[in-house]
């Protein structure tokens, strides 16, 4: 499995896309949240990693949740989609896999841009840009070749974070949340942890991290981090824009 590093900002960055990432899995390309400007985070990540992924061959995007910096893309990741496949019926709608209470109000959220008139006798509807597909915590999803969990975490709106399995290795992704012991215990079953701190009663503040064994502080790579990010303040290393994750 190899992880391209697409995005490390919180939501008030003005250095940075939102924290994101694009997953080479066995059967194609996984995208962890959908920052804007889309188009622009992955042809700035993928050309500093040298690859050459347009989001023309995404045809997978696990959502979080909906708070702007982890969406925003979705309109125009959809609208550009639907030009291709009104060109080409060939090419398949993109997969959007999030929770159920996500899945709910997603429409809400892209209708007034979106649900308009296309050369139809009706406004546009999700199922025309999108594939929707639940995921829960109850049961292991399959995304491109990825064994994929979830687990809600404690941020005020639903959020999830992640593990997903390649059949060789996990990965954990926090998803946003304060700091919670039992979240932190969850992730603990994968080889490599991608963790957000952040200020605020909704993120997890880096001296909870900081407080962590050892064994699980190396394995951890910090993300959604602040601008003014003081990286003496910890021995985990902050995740850049365009830097590749590999493990096997």
């Amino acid at each position: 499995m190899k992880i391209l590093i697409t995005g490390v900002g919180d939501a008030y960055t003005a250095r940075h896309f939102g924290s994101s990432a694009l997953i080479e899995a066995r059967d194609g390309y996984v995208l962890i949240d959908c920052p804007d400007p889309i188009h622009r985070v992955l042809r700035e990540a993928t050309e500093a990693a040298g690859w050459n992924v347009p989001a023309t061959q995404i045809n997978d995007i696990i959502i979080t949740h909906l708070h702007g910096d982890h969406c925003n893309g979705l309109e125009s990741f959809g609208f550009r989609r639907r030009f291709i496949t009104d060109r080409d019926p060939d090419v398949p709608r993109p997969r959007i896999h999030t929770t159920p209470p996500v899945a709910d109000l997603l429409w809400q959220r892209l209708s007034p841009a979106m649900g308009i008139r296309w050369g139809n006798d009706r406004p546009m509807q999700l199922k025309d840009y999108f594939d929707v597909h639940l995921i829960d915590p109850d049961h292991e999803a399959h995304i491109a070749g990825l064994i994929v969990r979830c687990r809600y975490t404690k941020h005020p709106v639903p959020t999830v974070g992640l593990l997903l399995n390649d059949g060789g290795a996990i990965l954990g992704w926090s998803g946003d949340t304060p700091f919670e012991q039992a979240h932190i215990q969850w992730l603990d079953q994968a080889r490599l942890i991608v963790h957000e701190s952040n200020l605020g009663d909704a993120h997890t503040p880096i001296e909870s991290l900081n407080a962590l064994p050892d064994a699980m502080r190396t394995r951890i790579r910090l993300i959604h981090l602040p601008d003014d990010f003081d990286e003496r303040t910890t021995d985990m290393r902050p995740l850049r824009p365009g830097e590749v994750l590999e493990l096997s």
